[in-house]
């Protein structure tokens, strides 16, 4: 096999903090891969600012215009995480043998980039990068990720125990992921229903070393919703089921009140009537909020829109560029 080329997608927002340690740790983490002959020298690294409010697109910008492996795609606004990924995967899918994801603050291990090309020219189409261990997460944040990947696993979603979107791709994976036009794209759901062949390969996550944060709880929770609404329809039956459950209920004390009533054992009860009325009426407030959940995402997928709009970008080479220009200039560095 070819030495393949390898594009990283890197999705960015609000990174300046980081953005230039990111960007020298990736080139350093290329040229050691070319170095070994384990990828081409056409290889490249693309960040996908996702409507960021700082300065990371004109650092992206500046960057791309020093380093021939640095490449640079902006969105219009921000469209949020997953659809900065796939902007990135669908740019660089034509030109890439295979393509890396990973996020700009590089707390998941680049090192392991090595065995993720190794797994790749071994056959494997797709290979996740997951992590050894929560050990430095919060109780919190690691009792509600457990949790969560548990409930998705039972309502059938066939989640990769403690992956995010640090994975590799083929080309072949690449197109079969293109095929997949929901609005609502849970990557991390999708990626698994594509099949062929995988490997995981086990990392530990280091601690950011600068700026903060993007998921806050807010969003946290946001995204494990739309994870479980993306993938099934379980809840939906929950509801139904609930609503058996409180009909039957309702029946056999609708049967007892007129026992009682006829018998003369019938008591007059406000607080009873007012708690059955509070909780029938938030079951059926909260059973409305979810099916609308449900009926929004149709809504999104009739529609049709695009799921991102690229305002600018920096995937040619500007005249003149100096730095890193050719292969010869990369063979030049890595000998």
């Amino acid at each position: 096999m070819d030495n393949p080329i390898l594009t990283i997608v890197v999705p960015c927002y609000n990174e300046e903090a980081v953005l230039y340690e990111s960007a020298q740790q990736l080139t350093d983490a290329i040229f050691s891969l070319m170095k070994e002959g384990l990828v081409s020298p056409k290889s490249r690294i693309l960040f996908v600012d996702d409507g960021s409010r700082d300065q990371t697109w004109p650092m992206i910008e500046e960057i791309a215009k020093k380093n021939r492996l640095v490449k640079g795609l902006k969105l219009s606004r921000n469209f949020g995480h997953q659809k900065a990924l796939l902007a990135g995967l669908e740019a660089a899918r034509d030109e890439s043998d295979c393509v890396i994801t990973i996020d700009a603050d590089l707390q998941d291990d680049i090192t392991v980039m090595r065995e993720f090309v190794q797994k790749y020219q071994d056959g494997c189409d797709i290979v996740y990068g997951v992590r050894k261990s929560r050990e430095k997460d919060t109780f919190f944040k690691r009792a509600t990720a457990q949790g969560y990947y548990r409930i998705m696993k039972r309502l059938g979603a066939d989640l990769v125990y403690n992956h995010a979107d640090y994975r590799l791709m083929s080309k072949r994976a690449l197109d079969e992921l293109s095929r997949f036009t929901e609005q609502n794209l849970f990557l991390r759901g999708v990626v698994t229903l594509i099949g062929f062949k995988t490997a995981k390969v086990y990392y530990d996550r280091k601690e950011r070393t600068a700026g903060e944060t993007k998921y806050p709880l807010k969003k946290m929770l946001a995204f494990a919703f739309d994870g479980i609404t993306s993938f099934s329809v379980i809840p939906i039956r929950l509801i139904t089921l609930i609503g058996l459950f409180t009909f039957l209920s309702s029946s056999i004390a609708g049967i007892y009140a007129l026992y009682a009533k006829f018998f003369g054992h019938a008591d007059e009860g406000w607080t009873s009537i007012i708690i059955s009325i509070w909780l029938l009426g938030g079951f059926m407030l909260t059973s409305m909020g979810l099916i609308g959940e449900y009926i929004g995402k149709i809504y999104q997928e009739a529609k049709q829109r695009p799921r991102y709009t690229v305002e600018q970008d920096a995937l040619q080479e500007p005249a003149g560029q100096q730095v890193l220009r050719t292969s010869r200039d990369i063979a030049k560095r890595i000998n």
